[in-house]
């Protein structure tokens, strides 16, 4: 992972005409589906939009700030059973649901951060992915809730007119959240919290003797991210309206980095690209052959070599 300067590039002119086309596809996709009559490509890319809020959420602490967090699948495990709890026991109020899992989501993230953050390297690694794995067998052990079978949702997330239980609603939903995201990122990155996120990435030790509390900074980008991953979760319940334990895995820890990684690490507009391209090379795959596991493997070693900087990193001006 190389250095971020620290300078504020220019965005490249293509590269601008490139994210307003993508935005203006997604705007117009649910509207070209209700025509063609195929509702499933409305469910498709609200998916891609939901792992896009993750991961960017995830290069909140991993391409700013430089810290290699296994356990973000923790965050989304809580928000997808915000909304199930609350659905189970009654309560259909989106706002409600959305206190739950922000509130536990920063509880969590805080308390595992503060943990984490007193190592570095492997280390932080490994007790990431403890805690986010101390929460997937927990939810397994709670057979009043499922278990490992997972919690049927039977009301979606309310928010007065506003129901995500409708898969058109819910799209609109996501993709406004993603473009606040990407937007709040990209200030972020441009201002002093970032510079020193980044200046922690770099050097960590130079910034703390220039007067910086790092600790303080990276304990609260873990938490920002922290809740943006739980928001993310709640998205997911609402579009699979089911919980399940598997959220909370190791393995979609590991899908997170690699959509990171595969659109840029460090860039704003990377890891949504990155979920995009990884989600949709394993939808392609998957109608063409059963093994279609081997074949995102060879995808992801193809881009790694031949874009190393991955995706959006790759483009020529190296776009943020």
């Amino acid at each position: 992972m190389s250095a971020p300067s620290l300078n504020r590039p220019a965005l490249p002119a293509f590269a601008v005409w490139l994210v307003v086309l993508a935005a203006a596809a997604l705007v117009l996709l649910p509207i070209a589906a209700r025509y063609a009559e195929t509702p499933y490509y409305v469910v498709l890319v609200t998916r891609l939009l939901i792992f896009a809020v993750a991961a960017t959420a995830l290069n909140l602490v991993l391409g700013f700030g430089g810290m290699v967090s296994f356990g973000h699948s923790l965050f989304m495990g809580i928000g997808a059973y915000s909304v199930a709890l609350c659905s189970y026991f009654g309560i259909g109020n989106g706002w409600a649901h959305l206190a739950f899992a922000i509130v536990v989501s920063a509880f969590a993230a805080m308390a595992t951060g503060a943990v984490a953050l007193r190592t570095r390297g492997v280390a932080f690694i490994m007790i990431t992915l403890a805690f986010a794995q101390m929460f997937y067998f927990l939810v397994i052990s709670l057979k009043e809730f499922g278990g490992d079978d997972g919690l049927p949702i039977s009301m979606g997330s309310r928010f007065g007119f506003v129901d995500l239980k409708n898969p058109t609603t819910l799209y609109y939903t996501t993709f406004g959240v993603l473009a606040l995201l990407i937007y709040g990122s990209y200030r972020l990155y441009h201002a002093r919290f970032g510079l020193v996120l980044r200046g922690c990435m770099i050097n960590e030790d130079r910034m703390r003797a220039l007067g910086f509390p790092t600790t303080t900074y990276k304990l609260v980008a873990y938490v920002l991210s922290g809740c943006v991953a739980g928001i993310s979760g709640l998205l997911l319940a609402n579009l699979t309206m089911f919980a399940s334990p598997s959220y909370a895995s190791w393995t979609v820890s590991g899908d997170l980095m690699i959509m990171v990684v595969l659109g840029g690490t460090g860039t704003v507009m990377g890891p949504a690209f990155g979920a995009f391209a990884f989600l949709l090379i394993e939808d392609l795959l998957k109608r063409f052959t059963d093994h279609w596991i081997g074949g995102v493997g060879v995808m992801i070693v193809l881009i790694g070599l031949l874009a190393r900087r991955g995706l959006w990193g790759s483009l020529p001006g190296r776009p943020r």
